[in-house]
């Protein structure tokens, strides 16, 4: 798979981000999009991850900024769980134990493949202070391995002001969970 964007697509990206980016100052109040956009065009590769991100309905943005590797952080802030990325099981292992009605593909591979990391709860937690997301849909967020062990996956959604952490079976899929996911530049 062909890793890199022309220099119209990284453009029109570009261009999309930075609309984003100032249509959003709530989630970046203490950052400046020059300093964005210089750190993307210096880390082109990122620009393939954050065109996967969109082009499958994610609509990332930035969230914040890691003081410590002076990194930014990009979540995929689309209002509901990316449409891209729904009616997926949890992980690979979970596809291959369905007997019937297997899903197309599952959250973990699928983020692996776009270079993104799927959003821990704690994220997941951060995300919702920025704003309302996942209001009538859910996304699977990363399951500790003592609970994936035992066939268990973790997803969230916000419901009533709050959010809430569940568990399904690694293996169940529906139409109204996907997954979020994170990219730092």
């Amino acid at each position: 798979m062909n890793k890199e964007l022309s220099q119209e697509q990284c453009e029109e990206l570009l261009r999309t981000l930075k609309a984003r980016f100032e249509k959003n100052r709530h989630r970046h109040k203490d950052l400046e999009w020059a300093e964005v956009q210089a750190k993307l065009e210096s880390n082109r590769e990122k620009l393939w991850t954050l065109k996967e991100m969109e082009s499958t309905g994610g609509e990332p943005d930035v969230a914040g900024y890691d003081q410590k590797t002076g990194e930014f952080i990009f979540y995929d802030c689309s209002p509901e769980s990316p449409k891209g990325r729904r009616s997926v099981c949890y992980d690979r292992e979970a596809l291959e134990s369905r007997k019937n009605h297997k899903p197309e593909n599952n959250a973990i591979d699928m983020a692996a493949d776009m270079g993104i990391e799927l959003l821990t709860e704690e994220q997941y937690r951060e995300l919702q202070t920025l704003e309302s997301f996942d209001q009538k849909t859910s996304s699977w967020v990363q399951t500790p391995a003592n609970i994936r062990k035992l066939g268990g996956a973790l997803f969230c959604d916000y419901r009533y002001g709050t959010v809430f952490v569940y568990h399904n079976g690694a293996e169940s899929y529906y139409a109204a969970r996907g997954f979020r996911g994170s990219l730092k530049v």
